[in-house]
Formats: C-alpha cells, structure tokens, sequence
C-alpha cells in the first residue's frame, strides 16, 4: 500500500501478476477475493501483466468504477 494523496486515498499494489483479458468486474472480483478490500471504498487498486510491461487500475470515484 501507498499512501501519496493528501484526502487518504490508499494505492494498493497486487503482487502477483493478472491475466489482462479479465474486464473490470474480474477484477473488482479479484480485489474482493484476493486482496480481501472493498472494491467500492475509493481506494485505487493496481494490477501488473505476467511480463511487467502493463499497468492496469481500478477506482471507484464515488459513481462508477474506473478501469484506466
């Protein structure tokens, strides 16, 4: 986890790399499953490809979640 912003919105690093042809819901699952988080608490939630070169982040900003 780390925390940069000044309103206490948590980053939340997954260490194990995801299988990027999961949408967003595989991946709120995944936050719900595996990281044991709300997917819905405003933190953001950041996920890596098997070979490091991709970032994918899910947020939800309080009417949708946000897959960037």
């Amino acid at each position: 986890m780390i925390g940069l912003s000044p309103n206490g919105v948590k980053i939340i690093v997954a260490t194990q790399p995801v299988d990027f042809r999961r949408g967003m819901n595989g991946l709120v699952a995944l936050v719900a499953s595996a990281l044991s988080a709300d997917p819905y608490c405003g933190d953001v939630f950041v996920f890596r490809a098997k070979r490091c070169d991709r970032l994918r982040c899910i947020y939800w900003d309080g009417s949708g979640m946000i897959l960037r």
